[in-house]
């Protein structure tokens, strides 16, 4: 069938929403007090305090398409189906529906909604083993929806559970995800899903159990439902494309390409897909406020433009320009996401910011080029001393100015080539690449670890940790006055990072005197409660927070919590999305460890709770 992106949103939400569902907005792309991962990387990443069991405004049936940024495979993006950027559509049941009506729902949507044909289906299942019985009642529901036994495929726990693998404690249970046969051949009878023809679209995760610390798994008192529907792979599946970029929400992109670097996209595919994707994500993320940096979303975003920068200057080195790009980019996802023709003009200025800073860096990188051409051995000059020279390259220097000033491996040749020499290719690549492996393992290692716990990772001390940021945020506001303002907040189980804005250091005396005055707040056990406001009624009570936050905005109204109550007097009111503990008395003391600059105008405080902020804050009274 031929569908657009836009009729496939529409279609999405309204299908749910005729049955029960509420539709919610998109979260941002960068989560908020998520210490786990830098950017939201599924639709479930926002609802995360609500499959912990905090209930949600608009009920226990709710439906969206959310913004997710995936950052682990950049390197793979160019081929047929990898991005940085994609949208993931998903319907959720919190402790309401759960696998009957979850299959049946994604059985009718595909069939009916969207016109698939039985016959070019297929599904896997939960196989079941010592921790977990075979997924019958999933399996039951396919061949009573009409799926044949032959089309349903038995997995382990890599891949037909959620997290894969099932190590870490928490919530997580058994999966059932759904093929669509892309072959032109005759659709095969029995389902083998290695082959490469049948590709995943939509995947129904049950959150049927909790594993606790010692292994066991154990029934969960509250059931959750968390579906995902990936909007480039299906919409390029529905449209019987061989890569999502060939849909309309990429085609555009690169026929502007075409025009900015007077270049075919037959003859540059890859070099262009490249930088389709990692602009869209760009314009994405900026649009969402992520600024250029070295480090955390901000090192990410900088990669993403300076990698598009090469592959541009690649296919035209004399002829290039992003804006007719970043225009295409904002022309394909305005209509869902209109705050992009409002930040246009910002959005085009950080990227060129970013394009004239890499020029400079650039020329750095040049330079200690030119520095390891100097210091290089030469290691075989053939007899009469003529052409090739080989030069030994240090190749961990090689891959730091890689690192540092992105130069990849084949600029890197080509500058030597450029002047006159040659490496000893099989030699400097095998050394190259080890390094690039080492790193790439300690990434992939810390971005496991990062989110490794799943939604086990909100404990009650992130809870505690991200309740003292509201107590911070008065208290600032209390002593420095009503400029400062939440600039980004980090929270781990061990402590909080706040960035506010202020333009100057902050005094001893000033220091003391938040600190004092949250844990005065601490000491008086207020209560921590929400209501829902329309933002008239928030302003009007004085909350404080960014009021055009789309994640703690429901149904035209946002999310306030209160710290105080009538009885106790109210101390704060900020809008926010969650979650927090119900009373400040469990967080028992307050300490900053640490006031320092973050950025121009922007200050940071690295601050503790609980016996930790006991320990500190005795240390100074002796």
């Amino acid at each position: 069938m031929k569908i657009t992106s836009n009729e496939l949103r529409t279609r999405y939400i309204n299908f749910f929403v005729s049955r029960g569902h509420v539709q919610i907005p998109s979260a941002s792309l960068v989560p908020e007090n998520d210490p786990s991962v830098l950017f939201t990387t599924a639709g479930m990443h926002p609802l995360v305090p609500y499959l912990m069991g905090e209930p949600h405004p608009s009920g226990t049936r709710l439906v969206d398409v959310q913004k997710c940024v995936r950052t682990g495979d950049i390197d793979e993006v160019g081929d047929n189906t990898h991005l940085t950027f994609f949208e993931m559509l998903g319907n959720w049941s919190l402790g309401d529906y759960f696998k009957q009506d979850a299959i049946k729902w994604s059985f009718e949507f595909l069939t009916q909604e969207l016109g698939i044909p039985v016959d070019r289906l297929a599904v896997s299942v939960f196989a079941g083993d010592d921790d977990a019985p075979f997924d019958q009642e999933s399996y039951d529901r396919w061949v009573q929806l009409g799926i044949v036994s032959d089309r349903i495929a038995k997995l382990g726990k890599e891949d037909n559970w959620w997290p894969a693998g099932g190590k870490h404690p928490g919530p997580q249970g058994p999966d059932t995800e759904m093929f669509y046969w892309t072959g032109s051949d005759a659709v095969p009878e029995t389902f083998d899903p290695a082959d490469k023809q049948w590709v995943e679209i939509w995947n129904d995760v049950f959150m049927q159990f909790n594993r606790a610390p010692d292994g066991r798994f154990e029934p969960l008192a509250r059931q959750n439902v968390d579906t995902g529907m990936g909007l480039e792979r299906t919409l390029a599946v529905l449209n019987g494309k061989e890569s999502v970029y060939d849909t309309d929400l990429f085609m555009p992109i690169i026929q502007a390409i075409e025009r900015e670097s007077a270049r075919s996209y037959s003859e540059h595919v890859r070099q262009m897909r490249i930088v389709t994707d990692h602009i869209r994500s760009s314009v994405m993320m900026i649009a969402d406020g992520v600024a250029s940096s070295n480090k955390d979303q901000g090192y990410v975003l900088r990669r993403l433009i300076r990698r598009s920068v090469r592959e541009l200057r690649a296919v035209n080195e004399k002829h290039w320009s992003f804006h007719g790009i970043v225009d295409a980019v904002i022309a394909t996802l305005a209509e869902t996401y209109p705050t992009l023709t409002e930040k246009r003009q910002c959005i085009a200025d950080a990227i060129d910011g970013e394009v004239a800073k890499f020029a400079k860096t650039m020329d750095q990188g040049l330079r200690e080029l030119e520095k390891l051409v100097r210091i290089g051995q030469i290691v075989h000059i053939p007899d009469g001393g003529q052409w090739p020279i080989y030069n030994r390259v240090d190749a961990k220097k090689a891959f730091d100015i890689y690192q540092t000033y992105g130069f990849p491996l084949e600029m890197i040749q080509e500058e030597l080539a450029k002047r006159a020499l040659l490496v000893d290719e099989s030699e400097f690549r095998k050394a190259f690449d080890e390094h690039m492996r080492s790193h790439q393992n300690l990434s992939r290692v810390g971005s496991q670890q990062k989110f490794a716990g799943g939604l086990a990772d909100h404990s009650e001390e992130s809870k505690k940790l991200h309740t003292a940021t509201h107590l911070l945020h008065k208290a600032l506001r209390m002593v420095l006055g009503d400029h400062v303002a939440q600039k980004g907040s980090n929270i781990t189980a061990e402590r909080l990072r706040f960035d506010f804005s202020h333009d100057k250091k902050m005094t001893p005396d000033e220091v003391r005197r938040v600190e004092e005055i949250v844990n005065e707040q601490i000491k008086a056990g207020l209560l921590m409660g929400f209501t829902m406001m329309t933002v008239e009624e928030a302003k009007a009570a004085g909350a404080i927070g960014l009021f055009e936050d789309t994640y703690a905005q429901i149904g035209g109204k946002v999310k306030v919590y209160t710290a105080g109550d009538d009885a106790k007097g109210v101390f704060s009111r900020e809008i926010c999305g969650g979650p927090h503990v119900d009373n400040t008395s469990t967080l028992e003391a307050f300490a900053i460890q640490k006031e320092e600059a973050s950025s121009s105008g922007v200050r940071r405080i690295k601050a503790v709770i609980g016996p930790a902020a006991v320990a500190l804050l005795a240390t100074r009274k002796t």
